[in-house]
């Protein structure tokens, strides 16, 4: 899984592509300005939109075995992976309209979250922090 992340990222270096929030942030904005779609770009479509892309990553892995889904064959993989980066668009076009940090706001959920599960409690269970 490492070698693959690396061998995207490289990628995407070679070709110039973006390598930051920032970077697709403004390539997505530039991107919509062009074709003037900043007009349907509202945070209710953007939502909806987003849900629609999670909801065709899901379908990828729908019926299919645990072990399977851990270890895709290539071209699975890489309808995957195409459906990642939708959803990671839409979040990042949906994000920048709300004016919101996305780094900062995950930044402060992770504090959240380790306080709801402190390690002592939440160590090798799956139970909602309600309920540890």
């Amino acid at each position: 899984m490492a070698r693959r992340r690396a061998t995207d990222s490289k990628r995407a270096r070679s070709r110039g592509g973006p390598d930051s929030f920032e970077t697709l942030r403004s390539a997505l904005r530039q991107f919509a300005t062009e074709r003037d779609w900043d007009q349907f770009h509202l945070p209710k479509n953007l939502a909806i939109a987003l849900s629609v892309e999670v909801a065709e990553l899901l379908e990828h892995f729908q019926w299919m075995p645990d072990r399977e889904s851990a270890a895709l064959p290539p071209g699975k993989r890489a309808e995957v992976r195409e459906e990642l980066a939708d959803v990671l668009l839409y979040l990042i076009r949906l994000a920048d309209k709300l004016d919101i940090d996305l780094v900062s706001a995950a930044a402060d959920k992770m504090v959240i979250n380790s306080k709801k599960y402190p390690v002592h409690k939440a160590r090798g269970t799956s139970r909602k922090y309600t309920d540890l």
